[in-house]
């Protein structure tokens, strides 16, 4: 079985409140786009997981790796067969696009299907909200606004089809304890949902990204790759959830010229549909 766990961008971003538990309650809105892992599993004849992981390097070891940890979540639920698992990675970690999560999430859904488990929606929710706060949104993988600690998740009629994305994330990674360690939880003065379902010319200003300020001032790099992307014209530019990676949407394509990056940096583009 192949299945491919895509992406996500964070359309705004507000940081509300720290709640008594140490987690910060947020708003957002959860957007997927078309960046994928790849991600196959077939049934190895004994009992034991085998994982293997190529393409970006995760330098992590393979329990650590929350595919595993989903792996074994489940098992203490029900009955699963050994597996070998083979994830190549084409997302890279620390750039606040969900890669963990989405493969987490799409692996859940998969076995819960392949293996006929049985589980339901509720359950599969309830097991995606333990390995990770956004995980719960690849399971349905539709525009949703995203509060709570973004596990909780509000449909949303939104679209962004026919407008031009491009995500560049520099040659480094966003710790996100290091990003929420620099926020401070404020009030939103306006209605978001209203504000996002409005014209994008209205964003500028009051659709914004939190982690922004505090993350430019100990990463100079990011801050200097929004203001190079400004220079394209995007009709919308922000940072996505907790960094490192930045995207820029527009009407039309711009001119992109690869070797204007920093080296080593990861670009994605798309039409969206």
């Amino acid at each position: 079985m192949v299945i491919f766990p895509n992406a996500k961008i964070n359309i705004g971003l507000n940081i509300l409140r720290k709640r008594a538990d140490g987690y910060h309650e947020i708003e957002s809105l959860f957007y997927p786009i078309g960046w994928k892992d790849a991600l196959e599993y077939v049934v190895n004849g004994g009992n034991a997981l085998n994982f293997v992981s190529t393409g970006l390097n995760l330098g992590i070891e393979p329990e650590h790796n929350i595919v595993t940890k989903a792996y074994r979540m489940l098992q203490e639920e029900c009955t699963l067969p050994g597996l070998n698992v083979h994830l190549h990675k084409l997302i890279p970690s620390g750039a606040g696009l969900g890669g963990g999560s989405s493969d987490a999430a799409f692996f859940l859904k998969s076995l819960n299907e392949h293996f006929e488990l049985g589980l339901t929606s509720i359950q599969l929710r309830s097991f995606a909200r333990r390995l990770g706060a956004d995980c719960t949104f690849f399971l349905d993988n539709l525009p949703a606004l995203a509060t709570g600690i973004g596990d909780l998740l509000t449909p949303l009629d939104f679209s962004l089809k026919g407008y031009f994305l491009l995500v560049v994330k520099p040659p480094f990674g966003v710790d996100t304890q290091l990003a929420y360690a620099g926020v401070t939880p404020a009030n939103y003065p306006f209605d978001f949902k209203e504000i996002l379902v409005g014209k994008m010319n209205e964003w500028k200003g009051r659709i914004k990204n939190d982690f922004e300020p505090s993350l430019f001032a100990k990463l100079p790099k990011l801050g200097s790759l929004k203001e190079q992307l400004s220079l394209l014209s995007p009709d919308y530019l922000s940072m996505s959830g907790s960094g490192s990676s930045i995207f820029a949407l527009f009407a039309k394509k711009p001119n992109i010229l690869m070797e204007d990056f920093l080296p080593e940096s990861l670009i994605w583009q798309e039409e969206l549909n």
